[in-house]
């Protein structure tokens, strides 16, 4: 029996993210494909360090023959002063979550965009992106809506309860598309806007396991929209169990993660991975974790067979 010719040690960087299922979802990923993966996290918390010490840590890391690290809060911004190079994408999109260690030099790159793309592009096939509300412009608010501009979304509008970080997303994003409407509004002003919306996107805090709430009023919810959501914890949200009642297509968070997961591992190793044994594989462990049965909200289950589609 051949050995593989290369063995790979990766990790993550970020704030709480000891019970995350990236390292999981890589390691498993690269057992079906028989490669040497060891995945660990590297959380700020337990180490007792800023994430000001990201960079200290990557080159550590590198010093220590780490081949990659993913990036999470608080470090996706603060990281790009320690690298040696960018890709298009994160110098676009001014975040990185994947760095990769290139012959001695520090090579940021995202795939939450990519991650948001995908599952828009495999879970919500041939949704209408004629206008879309988006909730939420921070870190992840900014992947995704460079996403679904990429992905052909003519006009997006964003609302956030920061109004200047929403009015700055909408300005940087307007300038990357010039030939699209991009503009910030106030939270009283999305019920009325999602009256004329193909499509909302919550990508808020709200609905997390710590805060199992809507963000937005339920009567603004409407059966002419499709509704995502980037949280995956739980991976049904209350906003996805709402829109679902009212006979929305809706798109957990799970696609977003598995998809960013997908497009790291190859990144990382330059191997295609199985998406649709990662989306069951993360549909699993999510299930684990909380002692049900099945993870996935009805509406989108039917989509873990399909992941493929699109890579």
């Amino acid at each position: 029996m051949s050995l593989p010719s290369e063995s790979y040690l990766v990790g993550l960087i970020g704030s709480g993210i000891t019970a995350s299922l990236t390292p999981p979802l890589h390691e498993r990923e690269a057992d079906r494909q028989g490669l040497r993966y060891l995945y660990r996290p590297v959380d700020l918390d337990v180490v007792g360090r800023p994430g000001a010490d990201v960079g200290d840590l990557l080159r550590a890391g590198r010093d220590l023959g780490f081949n990659a690290f993913n990036i999470t809060h608080p470090c996706k911004q603060l990281v790009i002063a320690h690298l040696d190079e960018l890709s298009p994408a994160a110098r676009r999109l001014d975040a990185v979550n994947t760095v990769l260690v290139r012959d001695g030099r520090l090579v940021g790159d995202n795939t939450d965009y990519s991650g948001f793309a995908w599952g828009l592009r495999t879970g919500l096939p041939g949704a209408a992106l004629g206008t879309v509300v988006q909730l939420g412009a921070g870190g992840a608010g900014g992947a995704v809506a460079y996403a679904l501009l990429d992905a052909g979304v003519r006009t997006l509008r964003i609302s956030d309860v920061a109004a200047d970080r929403a009015a700055e997303r909408a300005r940087t994003l307007a300038a990357l598309f010039p030939d699209r409407t991009v503009e910030a509004i106030a939270p009283a002003d999305v019920p009325a806007a999602l009256r004329a919306a193909d499509g909302l996107v919550n990508a808020t805090p709200i609905g997390m396991h710590h805060h199992p709430s809507l963000p937005l009023d339920a009567d603004a919810v409407h059966g002419g929209l499709w509704v995502a959501d980037v949280i995956y914890r739980p991976v049904e949200t209350a906003l996805l169990r709402l829109a679902a009642a009212r006979g929305c297509r809706v798109l957990d968070g799970g696609h977003m993660a598995v998809g960013q997961a997908v497009d790291a591992f190859r990144l990382i190793t330059g191997a295609e991975a199985d998406v649709a044994a990662m989306r069951a594989d993360f549909l699993a462990l999510v299930a684990a974790e909380t002692g049900t049965t099945t993870a996935a909200p009805a509406a989108t289950a039917a989509t873990a067979t399909a992941a493929g589609a699109g890579r």
